[in-house]
């Protein structure tokens, strides 16, 4: 099976990356990523091993000459990881999330029709639900799509034009939803890593609000699994809910990590909240177990506590990237500048 997986230098791409080369030896990737300040080519370092079945390839996936130089090569799926998905930058400042997760999506959708690709994998989120009361039952695939960001709104739009593209062109997609994920390489500004962090150095630990916004957490290496199901027998035109039914409220998990360091409370500092912050995620995965016969596999607390291990010996990964030490990686496996698309294979 040939793949193109776009932002496979993230924090899920690479992990998913990693999962196909160790679990199929017939699996051979095209690896695309702009390498933004979210994709860090460190994540891949250990890919070398895997030689020529890993190429990757820097460029945007909104730029329609490149996407399509690669698509005519005829993967036999492609799995567009590619985002901006921050949800404090898209407060901020929305256009790169238009540009990347909509007009990035359009494009690679259109070079998969020309190409006829057999199948289009959409990596969605849960937010695009929008909220959920603390009694509501967790959110299912018929569940309308009600997004509360404009991180949320432009990876709802992106799943509509994907809904678009199978309803109009029978193009073969699926679209999968999945819940907060914790692991291994996830950059240190969501909620876990950046915990850990800051606890190993007895920074304060900033909290939106009452630190009681509840999310449904799910280990990386799990929903990777979820993934390549999938793709290999999710059917087409569906939206596959994953989640591992692990619900816990953020300051519990902040009250974890520092008691797992041997770290004071005192470090938690509550701030004032994000605006349209949404107040609990949870979903149904029942048609991924029932369909595909997935299952999480990783306990949370187990996998919570492997991950802390992890970032403890693995600081000098982290501590790049905090002093932006890591966006030279680029240049130091190239020796060349970040100007232009450029491509390199494991070997």
């Amino acid at each position: 099976m040939k793949l193109l997986v776009t932002g496979g230098c993230g924090f899920i791409g690479s992990n998913f990356v990693f999962h196909m080369l160790e679990s199929y030896p017939d699996v051979s990737i095209v690896n695309l990523d702009l390498l933004t300040y979210a994709g860090n080519l460190e994540n891949l370092q250990d890919v070398t091993s895997y030689g020529e079945r890993h190429r990757f390839v820097r460029g945007d996936i909104s730029d329609p000459d490149m996407v399509c130089s690669l698509i005519s090569e005829k993967p036999d799926v492609v799995v567009n990881f590619a985002a901006e998905s921050h949800v404090d930058r898209s407060i901020m400042d929305c256009c790169a999330f238009i540009h990347t997760n909509i007009r990035g999506t359009q494009v690679l959708l259109d070079a998969c029709r020309q190409y006829k690709i057999p199948r289009f994998v959409q990596i969605s989120t849960d937010e695009v639900y929008g909220s959920l009361a603390l009694d509501d039952p967790p959110f299912c695939e018929t569940n309308q799509i009600c997004p509360n960001s404009p991180y949320a709104a432009s990876k709802a739009s992106a799943d509509l034009l994907v809904r678009s593209y199978h309803k109009t062109y029978g193009m073969d997609c699926v679209i999968t939803r999945c819940s907060n994920n914790y692991g291994p390489y996830q950059f240190p500004e969501k909620l876990i890593p950046l915990m850990i962090t800051n606890a190993l150095h007895d920074f304060q630990l900033p909290v939106y609000g009452d630190g009681l916004n509840v999310r449904d957490w799910i280990h990386v290496q799990d929903h990777c699994r979820a993934i390549d199901l999938a793709i290999r027998k999710g059917r087409t035109g569906e939206v596959y809910n994953i989640g591992a039914d692990s619900e816990f409220p953020n300051i519990e998990i902040v009250k974890h990590i520092l008691d797992r360091l041997s770290k004071s409370h005192s470090l938690i500092t509550f701030v004032k909240d994000r605006p349209g912050h949404d107040r609990r995620y949870a979903m149904n995965a029942a048609k991924m177990r029932n369909e595909l016969g997935w299952q999480p596999l990783v306990d949370f607390r187990e996998g919570l506590n492997q991950t802390i291990s992890w970032y403890i010996e693995h600081e000098m990964w982290w501590q790049r990237i905090k002093s932006g030490q890591y966006l030279n990686y680029y240049e130091e496996w190239y020796g060349s500048s970040l100007g232009g698309a450029a491509t390199k294979t494991s070997s």
